[in-house]
């Protein structure tokens, strides 16, 4: 079911009794000989006016606010459905629903005090409501967080090989059986593999990263007698005159496989130091390569799952599935929590929002009937698709519609007060 609509109205008083302009107001638009809303009146309190400037400036200033606050309801409203989903229940204001706070509306004078300055009371109303704003963003954003850290966590639990942590499918026994290596030079490393790359993989294993590693050095055929003896060969040297793969020969193994995946486990060079040299009398440093890191790259280049960063730890065996019911019941809370957080701020910035409404009548009701104050304001529920019959009925009993003289300028004046509010 859709929210009703509604059009707030405002005309002046011309000296008469209220009572005279609220009947006029029910006659144009809420009777049964023109049944276009049902009315109720709105209580608009004594505001202090300030000057004619004061009222201009703020009125442009109005329409700025009552936006940005109610894109912020609609973001509450937003985020509590999307958290309860099909169990969510209706949000109300101040126990009530939002009809009924709107039809009922009363000034909140101990929030609100209508003796402050027009301009300090949109400030405060407008601060209130973008506080709201900012700790929604930082709620949604660490329950986004934590959504995140579930889904990853379920994702390597219930994977293959190439996302699963390895420590919930790895057995002791197995492991035990590998030769493995983790020193200053050589690092052995888990690699998981789709069924349909296998083949292929095992082929071109140890000729990946053929580029990466130099074995040359001085070309001691042309100088024999120099074999042995203290050289300074500079930059002279082609360091990469010889090239082969980081992969140590023979140190491929298979460990195990599921329906999607094998598992192998591969050694290869850490690094390589390559030697500094003398530029005349200066000596360059040598520079060392992250060989692992560039083979790395070239494994995922080869769509190969490389599992560099893990390292078997029997201990962790069953921790995952501990982590992830742990993540769950985080997850579970900051959604309940974030649910009740939800409704209790829809109220507060929806009343933001019906105060910023009301400060609108009376704001535009002096800038257009001018003081002393008297004007009578209602509130028009609008009857399903009689929007328009209602505004014409309010123009032809108060006055005419008049267009902005540009042809591009579609908003329109009417002799009276007419805002429209959608909650």
């Amino acid at each position: 079911m859709s929210s009703p609509h509604y059009l707030i109205t405002s005309i002046s008083n011309s000296g008469s009794a209220p009572e005279n302009s609220f009947r006029k107001l029910q006659n144009a638009g809420a009777c049964p000989s023109a049944p276009y809303g049902e009315m109720f009146k709105l209580e608009v309190p004594s505001l202090m006016v300030g000057t004619l400037d004061s009222l201009m400036n703020l009125s442009d200033e109005l329409g700025k606010t009552d936006s940005i606050i109610e894109s912020i309801v609609r973001k509450v409203e937003k985020s509590s459905v999307e958290l309860a989903g099909k169990k969510g229940t209706e949000l109300t204001v101040g126990g009530v629903p939002a009809t009924r706070y709107i039809q009922q509306f009363a000034w909140d004078y101990a929030k609100y005090p209508n003796r402050r300055p027009l301009k300090e009371l949109v400030t405060l109303i407008s601060s209130g409501v973008s506080a709201i704003d900012e700790e929604l963003k930082q709620l949604s954003n660490s329950y986004g967080d934590k959504l995140a850290s579930l889904a990853d966590a379920k994702r390597k639990r219930g994977g293959n090989l190439t996302t699963v942590d390895l420590n919930d499918v790895l057995e002791d026994k197995v492991v035990k059986n590998l030769k493995m290596f983790d020193t200053e030079y050589l690092k052995t490393v888990f690699v998981a593999v789709n069924k349909g790359q296998v083949e292929t993989f095992e082929k071109e294993i140890y000729v990946l990263g053929g580029e990466l590693v130099g074995y040359g050095g001085p070309d001691w055929s042309r100088m024999p007698n120099g074999l042995g003896q203290p050289q300074n060969f500079g930059s002279q040297v082609d360091r990469h005159q010889k090239k082969g793969s980081p992969v140590v020969p023979g140190s491929l193994e298979k460990v195990m496989e599921d329906a999607d995946s094998v598992l192998y486990t591969v050694t290869v060079l850490k690094g390589m130091y390559e030697a500094g040299y003398y530029e005349g009398e200066e000596f360059v440093p040598g520079t060392k390569i992250n060989l692992l890191e560039a083979f790395s790259k070239i494994l995922r280049e080869k769509r190969y799952a490389v599992r560099e960063n893990f390292t078997y730890d029997p201990s962790q065996q069953g921790k995952s599935a501990m982590r992830m019911e742990q993540l769950q019941v985080e997850v579970d809370n900051m959604r309940s929590g974030l649910t009740r957080w939800c409704k209790t701020h829809f109220g507060e910035a929806f009343v933001a929002w019906m105060h910023i409404k009301v400060i609108r009548v009376f704001v535009e009701s002096v800038l257009r009937y001018g003081l002393p104050v008297d004007f009578t304001a209602v509130l028009y529920k609008v009857a399903n698709g009689k929007e328009g019959m209602l505004v014409d009925a309010l123009d032809k009993t108060f006055g005419e519609t008049v267009k902005g003289d540009d042809a591009e300028d579609e908003e329109e004046y009417h002799d009276f007060v007419l805002i429209k509010f959608d909650p």
